[in-house]
């Protein structure tokens, strides 16, 4: 059974990818998750902002004192503040590089042009395989239109690109107000992949204090239908990798996503819930599903779902709206 895929122009042996979690800092995780068949891992992002904070509270720290202790500066090394944040990131990459054949993808969330462009080429210097650009930018200010959303995520394409060698994918939110459009345009600059969707962690409101709650909930397959529309109306019509990230628990949606064009499969909810030894079951059960039905490769069925490949295309548009409505039944 030939399990291999292709993603940012990497040779997966599978198309099962752990995304970006807590798990993913872990070395032994990284190893176990290789030895139970994902097919590469995207470590958890790093955070600019987080960066330069430690790096602030470094130089408050070494600057104490000064005036009277001016020989005590010479015990911390130069780049100490600069390299403070990012220099454990770095040999996560390096350490995951060395422990691992699999690829190992870093993920970047930055602030600043600057931030997303010189923390690329530190992370490409460590050894990462390719760069998933977590844009998580909520554009809070009426007066920032829609296409001056879309103009930053293009602006931050371009300036990695530019910056680094190894492949790019810009993880993406299903909030802008054509999403095909825009896809498309982030492909014509340069994008080599997209990860389907990004899920924004939005505060709840905790009654008995009245104070803002902020915590995370699993993803569940009922999110799987966004992303599986719009990966299979995308499928062929862009250059770059299309990944499915969110609803990701069963080998079902796993194969849904393949069907609908998904050049690979990302999870993080289901490895959480059932720790990592989890991916084993969804590749266990991929090859089972393709060999009850004598399918050779993954290959064979990828993007046969796709609106470009089915007999009703208008299936993933307006039609299959109205017919949802009309056929309801209570």
């Amino acid at each position: 059974m030939d399990l291999t895929t292709h993603y940012l122009g990497l040779v997966l042996k599978s198309p099962l990818i752990a995304s970006s979690s807590p798990l993913n800092r872990e070395i032994g995780n990284i190893r176990l998750l290789e030895d139970h068949g994902a097919a590469a891992v995207v470590l958890p992002s790093i955070f600019e902002e987080q960066i330069e904070q430690e790096v602030a509270e470094i130089e408050r720290f070494t600057s104490v004192g000064v005036d009277s202790f001016a020989e005590a500066l010479s015990y911390f090394p130069p780049a100490a503040a600069h390299h403070a944040g990012p220099s454990r990131y770095l040999e996560t990459i390096r350490q995951a590089r060395d422990a691992v054949d699999i690829p190992v993808i870093a993920s970047l969330n930055g602030t600043t042009n600057t931030g997303w462009t010189q923390y690329s080429r530190v992370i490409e210097e460590a050894g990462a395989d390719a760069i998933e650009l977590n844009i998580f930018f909520i554009p809070a200010d009426p007066l920032l239109s829609g296409r001056d959303v879309e103009q930053r995520y293009l602006e931050v394409l371009q300036a990695v690109k530019q910056a680094v060698n190894i492949p790019v994918a810009m993880k993406l939110n299903p909030y802008f107000s054509s999403i095909a459009n825009f896809v498309c345009e982030l492909d014509r600059a340069g994008a080599d992949g997209f990860v389907l969707f990004n899920r924004f962690y939005q505060p709840d409101i905790d009654l008995a204090t009245l104070r803002l709650q902020r915590d995370l909930d699993l993803s569940t397959p009922a999110e799987i239908r966004l992303p599986l529309l719009w990966i299979g109306l995308l499928a062929g019509q862009i250059h770059g990798s299309l990944a499915a990230t969110t609803g990701v628990e069963t080998v079902d949606e796993v194969i849904k996503y393949l069907l609908v064009g998904a050049d690979a499969v990302m999870t993080t909810s289901a490895l959480l819930r059932h720790g990592v030894g989890h991916i084993k079951t969804l590749a266990d059960g991929l090859a089972e599903w393709l060999d009850a039905r004598e399918v050779s490769s993954v290959v064979d069925i990828r993007g046969r779902m796709c609106q470009r490949r089915i007999s009703d295309p208008t299936a993933f548009e307006r039609a299959n709206y109205i017919q949802i409505i009309q056929g309801w039944k209570s």
